[in-house]
């Protein structure tokens, strides 16, 4: 599967993904994913920034409000007009351009940092999308991303849950198995029954591969790691949302950022 196919599955994602999460239900973002990776994320302020995989541009917007210049970019038509809607309603500056992460629209050294929320592990050749990143960073600028756990991330996952409905352990298998493109459908688990039979399922293409091969791949595109993280939540954060306990048990999600030598 490449960019393009990738693309039209992701624009026939976009309208129901921008609505539900916008309602509320894409709660791992909003209560777990997105608070530990802006609180790992160094001061923006008045850096120019670049959101891989932008979406419909609600963590773009979040970073426009540290004091970010940013720009947006999704191969996605459907979340561009979404997220250029949102900004003509709130203007923050940000300019949003479609376009393939693996051939970013960009001059070298166009950006001093380069962000990607939860998108790296849904594109096809990562290895050409680091090439590019590498590229359009000024030196010493830094990438920082998320994806979701290599450890999760694999073709067989079980939530094993007692009779309290807490989860307590995890059941995975495939971990070596390395997906390309296999679709997977699923759709936000917070959404009321009512809601998740009246939209369409979105379809996700995969590509995974192990650990050491996301890590390998950075030092082998020229970066230095420089940090990780596995957000896990806190009681306080269950407490605000019960449904995001599991992640106490398993790490749902894999923080790295990388900067570019001087």
């Amino acid at each position: 599967m490449n960019d393009r196919e990738v693309g039209r599955c992701w624009d026939e994602n976009a309208e129901v993904w921008t609505r539900l999460s916008r309602a509320g239900y894409d709660i791992y973002r909003d209560f777990l994913n997105t608070p530990a990776f802006l609180a790992m994320l160094p001061d923006v302020q008045g850096l120019r920034g670049l959101d891989l995989g932008c979406g419909e541009g609600h963590n773009t917007r979040l970073l426009a409000k540290l004091g970010a210049r940013m720009t947006g970019l999704d191969i996605a038509p459907t979340f561009i007009r979404h997220a250029r809607e949102a900004e003509e309603l709130d203007p923050l500056g940000i300019t949003y351009v479609e376009g393939s992460a693996l051939t970013l629209p960009f001059a070298q050294g166009s950006f001093d940092f380069v962000v990607a929320f939860m998108s790296l592990m849904d594109m096809p050749e990562v290895e050409r999308v680091v090439a590019e990143v590498h590229r359009v960073l000024v030196p010493a600028g830094f990438f920082q991303f998320s994806i979701t756990h290599p450890f999760l991330d694999v073709p067989h996952r079980r939530n094993l849950r007692g009779q309290d409905g807490r989860t307590y352990a995890y059941e995975v298998g495939g971990y070596f198995q390395e997906l390309r493109g296999n679709v997977e459908e699923w759709t936000f688990s917070a959404a009321p029954p009512e809601v998740r039979g009246a939209v369409r399922k979105f379809k996700v293409p995969r590509f995974t591969r192990p650990l050491s091969k996301w890590i390998n791949l950075l030092i082998e595109g020229g970066f230095i790691v420089e940090r990780l993280s596995e957000p896990c939540p806190r009681e306080e954060d269950v407490g605000a949302c019960p449904h995001i306990q599991d992640a106490q048990v398993v790490p749902y999600f894999f923080h790295v950022r990388v900067r570019k030598p001087a």
